[in-house]
């Protein structure tokens, strides 16, 4: 990270320089960690620049000219999603700066980063990468300022993009530019965009498949007609030109044609050469910033080329250029997954920050990811676009290995794993259970609208996992804290058991999201249904074990596809179930999610798009989204009165009142703010604020018994909640990892 490291290395120069908007923090949960050691690993000399201030070019000379390349990324957030709430507030604090302290990166840091590597050194190669320019690789809606964007390659002005699990690309692109390789000319690695003039193919047999226009994803040729009647040679009704021959000329036999009857597994490789040598063209950017239908169209024909097994290349028109996407890359093995998370790690934060407090590495320096990638496929949630949906599992030992070098070298701990989970907790070594149909398939969801009956769910190597992991010696607990897909866990109440027994601290997060149909269909997530067969194996488990623990659902607030009667219906839902929502948020549309393509053009892409089309319901006002943040804390002082008039407007006003089936109260009661100020104030005591209030009388002596003061926080995209009996609201520090 300084010239004083690489004198101290004997380095005069760096081959690759990371700039990061993350503290560096030695972890492979840190993705310049993750690069940097990989990088190192290949014999490659590695410099990182964590948040650079960006106003000048100077600090991008700090380890001067890099030998091959500048690798830019935002961190491990898009960067506009770790500055700005989805009210499109500056947030307080940033969980990967020592401190927390905010604003140490700019907006849109994968192109402002860039830009001032190329300043820095004119004609540097720069490639760029990570999920902010993952997830911005084509044109794409911008939530923050509520339009259209490029591709995050034109405006950065990369040389090339590297997207998804980027390390087996990354490693070749690095040996090949090393080698003298032009990096202009790299042009045939999976999971990499660049720019090319329009009309561009790698090789003349490429065809292109047009689909620039509404519902039509590609050239269909026309089938031949097995009845069709035409005689296909005349030459035999022609007679000799010899007049004085009676006898007509000899017939002319027709060649015949012989037809291979080709076998399945040969049709399918006919049709994996064509689709290998076949890009498709998405509608054009400047097409779709102003016309949403097709904006939909590009954005579901995007998705269903997701799957790397069939996936064909894509370009996008920018103008006079064209972004060439090739196919999505390869899953990592297993072996190979092993090898990355194996590396020689610190496991700590650079020295350089002392004994600064780095939030996210709080959070995660005694966790074990032990996967990646998703098969969920829920629209609001960009992990399938950026990691895959084919699950890349960890070897046994070499989840077994880290827990041992936690206990060993990490510093602080206790005997606690705090999580051993991804993305998801519960889909370790879930898979297709044939290989060729997961390469087939093009659904968005393995287990959306119902579990396909092609998904294994066996849970018994994620049971052993676990039971090996609790045996290691000096480890005291195994935590679960990653997000539980309920749906899949209920396939096997033995997991569920073992889940219970052993690795629930108290809580339990899982996310059904919402409880009514219309938003949950346009989340791709399962009904309550599931929820609830879930729940009845949850206290069971818990009850057997003799232990006192809770399930914290969230929920998402203003989704597309929710209306206000959807939310006063979930409202009335937690209010029957005794829940107090704690950490609240209303959606973020991030860029590239189906769900952002809902909000923007309230077309539903998970089906076929047309202009008349199904229109998604879509809340997009900041009062009616305040109404529906409101809903999930109907028991908040502070939202009585958006409440009150909007059960009004709706025709609810039987639920106003100060009954059981009652939501809120019909008069006004006075915010936490005036009752903190009241608390202040030395004059009044107990008996004056409970005079004022309309409450009992304390006894003489005796505080005045309030309601603890809930907190909300911004920096989530979903809510927390947790039984509460009446009278109480429970503050949780649950949170989405």
């Amino acid at each position: 990270m300084s010239r004083a490291e690489m004198d101290k290395l004997g380095w005069d120069s760096c081959d690759v320089i990371l700039v990061t908007g993350d503290a560096y923090i030695d972890h492979p949960s840190f993705g310049m960690a993750l690069v940097g050691r990989l990088l190192e690993s290949q014999g490659f000399r590695v410099g990182i620049i964590s948040q650079p201030d960006w106003l000048s070019a100077e600090p991008f000379r700090a380890l001067g000219k890099p030998n091959l390349y500048f690798g830019i990324t935002a961190g491990n957030m898009d960067s506009m999603v770790n500055r700005y709430t989805s009210d499109r507030k500056i947030r307080s604090d940033d969980a990967y700066t020592p401190n927390g302290e905010p604003n140490k990166r700019p907006d849109r840091a994968v192109t402002v980063y860039s830009q001032r590597a190329r300043e820095a050194y004119p004609g540097v190669n720069v490639v760029i990468g990570s999920i902010e320019a993952s997830l911005r690789r084509i044109a794409h809606y911008d939530y923050w300022s509520d339009k259209v964007r490029r591709s995050v390659l034109p405006d950065s002005k990369a040389d090339i993009l590297i997207f998804g699990n980027a390390e087996r690309a990354l490693v070749d692109l690095t040996h090949r530019v090393a080698a003298g390789e032009p990096i202009s000319s790299i042009r045939d690695l999976r999971g990499t965009a660049f720019m090319v003039p329009p009309g561009w193919k790698p090789t003349p047999e490429w065809t292109e498949a047009n689909s620039t226009r509404v519902d039509t994803p590609g050239k269909v040729d026309a089938h031949p007609d097995p009845y069709e009647m035409k005689m296909k040679n005349t030459e035999g009704c022609k007679t000799s030109e010899d007049a004085s021959s009676a006898a007509p000329a000899a017939p002319v036999e027709a060649p015949v044609k012989v037809i291979k009857i080709m076998s399945r597994e040969e049709r399918r490789e006919a049709e994996r050469e064509v689709r290998n040598k076949t890009v498709v063209r998405l509608p054009s950017y400047d097409v779709i910033k102003d016309d949403p239908v097709l904006y939909a169209h590009a954005s579901r024909v995007f998705h269903l080329e997701s799957n790397p097994g069939n996936a064909r290349a894509m370009v996008q028109a920018h103008g006079e250029r064209d972004v060439w996407l090739n196919p999505p890359p390869l899953p990592l093995a297993m072996d190979e997954m092993d090898g990355v998370y194996d590396m020689n790690y610190a496991r700590a934060p650079h020295p350089v920050y002392g004994k600064a407090r780095i939030p996210a590495w709080e959070m995660i320096r005694f966790s074990v990811n032990i996967m990646r990638g998703c098969f969920g496929g829920c629209t609001f949630c960009s992990i399938t676009e950026h990691e895959g949906r084919i699950i890349q599992s960890r070897s046994e030992p070499s989840i077994l290995r880290e827990i041992e070098l936690i206990r060993d070298k990490v510093k602080g701990f206790t005997g606690t794993i705090s999580d051993l989970g991804g993305p998801t907790a519960n889909m370790y070594r879930l898979a297709c259970k044939d290989k060729r149909i997961e390469e087939s398939c093009r659904r968005l969801s393995c287990v959306y609208p119902s579990i396909c009956s092609n998904l294994g769910t066996d849970h018994s190597k994620l049971i052993q996992l676990y039971r090996k992991a609790r045996a290691i010696p000096g480890i005291k607990k195994i935590l679960v804290s990653s997000g539980l897909r309920y749906d899949l866990a209920v396939r096997s109440p033995e997991y569920v058991k073992e889940l219970v027994s052993h690795h629930v601290g108290g809580l339990l997060k899982i996310a059904p999201e919402h409880s009514e149909d219309g938003p949950l269909s346009k989340m791709m997530k399962p009904g309550m249904g599931a929820y609830d067969k879930f729940k009845e194996l949850f206290e069971k488990y818990s009850k057997e074990a003799g232990k006192e623990q809770y399930l914290i659902p969230y929920f998402i607030a203003a989704h597309p596809g929710t209306t206000d009667e959807d939310m006063l219906n979930l409202a009335l839902w937690l209010k029957k179930n005794n829940f107090r929502l704690d950490q609240v948020q209303t959606f973020m549309p991030t860029p590239m999610a189906l769900a952002t393509t809902m909000y923007h053009t309230r077309k539903n892409p998970l089906r076929k798009v047309s202009e008349d089309s199904e229109v998604v319901e879509t809340v997009r006002t900041g009062k009616i989204r305040k109404l529906h943040k409101a809903f999930l804390r109907y028991h908040d002082p502070d939202n009585w009165e958006i409440l009150r008039e909007g059960l009004q407007r709706m025709g609810r006003s039987d639920l106003i009142g100060s009954g059981e089936h009652h939501l809120v109260p019909r008069h006004a009661a006075p915010s936490r703010a005036v009752i903190a100020a009241e608390h202040r104030r030395e004059t009044p005591g107990p008996n004056q604020l409970a005079k004022k209030f309309g409450q009992n009388k304390p006894r003489p002596g005796a505080a005045v018994q309030r309601t603890p003061t809930a907190r909300t926080t911004t920096n989530r995209s979903a809510v927390a909640a947790r039984p509460a009996r009446k009278g109480t609201t429970v503050t949780s520090k649950g949170g989405r990892k």
